[in-house]
């Protein structure tokens, strides 16, 4: 059966203008925002408010009914059907993760139906590269604090909800900062990565526009040119920046995942196109899901 996609309807919210989107499925928009992927959302009293592609959104989820504050029609078809996944058919996805996976066993199976309703989001190139270099041996709560400091320092200033809010700092903007401003925001050793990548980007060296067109392994290859940048981190920025969904990220997680599941090995080049949307649904069934299983016992 083709995918159906949402319906959308035009209405307000507190006042701003309101996309309404009705026949919503497998989307959960509280687990598409806890599961590391993006560092700019926030969630308070069921609504889930931040920014993205230089706009700020707030979402909410009633079942299979998501609302959209912040966007009208044209912007929900230009910006954000792409940015949630919500243009994807996850069934068919989710058959095709099973089915790669399942030749090693039946976890997989278990994660998908635990974890259902998370799909990668696809965020802007530059911000992507730039939070998961701040992300190394770093813990989301801190990773979000430096990047809601670097955008309020560095980043254009816009109105939205009546309330000030940054745009993600430009290359340009942050190397022009330069890196005593970015140690001051306690990044640490990062701070030099942040700084050679906006060195790079901004005088050529590295043209971020153009991996759009590389494979997984040339596009992996070429920002490990950058300092500070390893194949996690250049995993990351495919997957989340640049919808190269064969990328799989190993993190500390996926490394107990993998130990814990697959103790022989995985032949990750046989693991298919969906890859790194398996390595979510494991990322979240085993940290929060059986994690929480553990605490309880």
């Amino acid at each position: 059966m083709a995918y159906i996609k949402p319906t959308a309807e035009y209405s307000d919210w507190d006042g701003e203008r309101c996309i309404i989107l009705r026949g919503v499925s497998d989307f959960d928009a509280y687990r598409v925002f806890d599961c590391g992927q993006s560092f700019r959302f926030n969630v308070e009293n069921g609504v889930i408010d931040g920014v993205a592609m230089d706009r700020r959104i707030k979402i909410k989820q009633e079942g299979d009914t998501l609302y959209l504050a912040g966007a009208d029609k044209r912007e929900y078809d230009e910006i954000w059907e792409s940015y949630l996944g919500l243009d994807e058919d996850y069934e068919a996805i989710n058959a095709d993760v099973c089915e790669k996976f399942g030749v090693y066993n039946g976890v997989i199976n278990d994660a998908v139906k635990a974890a259902s309703g998370i799909r990668i989001l696809r965020q802007e190139h530059w911000e992507a590269l730039c939070s998961f270099i701040i992300s190394q041996n770093n813990n989301i709560p801190r990773i979000k604090k430096i990047v809601e400091t670097l955008c309020r320092e560095l980043g254009e200033k816009f109105i939205s909800f009546g309330e000030e809010c940054h745009a993600f700092p430009t290359p340009e903007a942050i190397l022009a900062a330069g890196i005593e401003t970015l140690n001051a925001m306690k990044m640490g050793f990062r701070s030099k990565y942040v700084f050679d990548a906006a060195a790079r980007v901004v005088d050529g060296r590295i043209d971020l526009k153009a991996i759009e067109n590389m494979s997984f392994y040339e596009g992996e290859e070429y920002l490990m040119q950058i300092c500070g940048v390893g194949k996690k981190v250049a995993d990351c920025t495919l997957l989340y920046g640049y919808h190269k969904t064969e990328a799989f990220p190993v993190d500390v997680w996926i490394k107990r995942v993998l130990e814990k599941y697959y103790p022989d090995g995985i032949d990750f080049d046989g693991l298919g196109k969906f890859a790194g949307i398996a390595q979510q649904y494991l990322f979240c069934y085993e940290r929060y899901i059986n994690g929480e299983r553990e605490t309880n016992k």
